[in-house]
């Protein structure tokens, strides 16, 4: 009979090369290189990046024909053309419910973001999940093209267009008139963007997402709870500036640090840097968050 196979140990600098290979200057092949030199073999590198990645098979929280939940891909006008989403809201209410914004990491619209929705929605939101690579037709099925045409955005368009479905939301039928904001990595960062330019935003959560200019933090108007990975040293290195901006400006506000857990903690496809424990505490803390402001 046939031993079972080992687990292979992720280090945490195995952690660090995929980050730098997702977000910052290293290429797919580099990263490979600098993953067998870590693991010890091209073979072992082989089997770790899948477990490093986002694994888009991984089932569903919540699947995507639950009865408790309408679902539906709509379009709606933005300031560079058409603009894409998943609207997700509960079938048991006929109520205006407070909207929330799922922004998708720099992956794009995937299925774990419509999962998000999803999740979100059964706490009793509707909840709208817009794709941010509608101008380049939508985000495709790969996550490497996806990362290169997210990276490729123009930030005040971008930007624009989160404004613009925030005032949108505002006056949706089945709505109650608040609208908060959650993203993720580039949609954390992008929740912290639309802090400062939008006046119709009620509340934002940003997980592990890249802070504003200090000089920008005085139009913030919305309360904020950010959300940051303890061993992610990437993008923590900005939250003593912000948070200090937030304080110099009278800003309401909550920074959790999540000790021992690496970015992306709250995506449950990845392996490697996924935390439960984590992930849950700051679920329950958002949901809290959003109950609280948008109600």
């Amino acid at each position: 009979m046939d031993k079972p196979k080992k687990t292979p140990t992720i280090s945490q600098a195995m952690v660090d090369a995929y980050d730098e290979y997702t977000h910052l200057t290293l290429d797919r092949r580099s990263f490979m290189d600098k993953l067998a030199k870590l693991a010890g073999s091209g073979a072992a590198a082989a089997v770790i990046a899948p477990m490093l990645a986002a694994n888009s098979a991984q089932a569903a929280v919540v699947a995507s024909d639950d009865p408790r939940l309408l679902t539906k891909d709509v379009i709606h006008s933005g300031p560079a053309g058409d603009m894409k989403g998943y609207s997700v809201r509960p079938t048991d209410t006929t109520a205006k419910l407070p909207v929330v914004v799922v922004i998708h990491e720099n992956r794009g619209l995937n299925g774990h973001i419509r999962d998000v929705a999803r999740r979100m929605a059964l706490e009793g939101f509707t909840v709208f999940a817009p794709d941010f690579l509608s101008s380049a037709g939508g985000t495709p099925s790969d996550e490497d093209k996806a990362r290169d045409l997210i990276a490729n955005l123009d930030p005040e368009k971008t930007i624009a267009e989160g404004v613009e479905t925030i005032s949108y939301l505002k006056a949706v039928k089945y709505a109650n008139g608040k609208v908060g904001v959650m993203g993720f990595c580039w949609g954390g960062g992008l929740v912290n963007d639309l802090a400062v330019h939008s006046p119709d935003l009620d509340a934002g959560v940003a997980y592990y997402g890249r802070q504003p200019k200090a000089e920008d933090v005085a139009k913030i108007k919305a309360p904020l709870l950010l959300h940051y990975a303890g061993l992610d040293t990437r993008i923590n290195a900005g939250i003593d500036g912000y948070r200090k901006a937030l304080e110099n400006n009278g800003k309401t506000f909550d920074i959790e640090v999540y000790d021992g857990v690496n970015h992306a903690f709250n995506n449950d496809t990845s392996t490697a840097r996924y935390s439960k424990e984590a992930a849950d505490l700051a679920w329950g803390r958002t949901v809290a968050f959003f109950k609280k402001y948008l109600s």
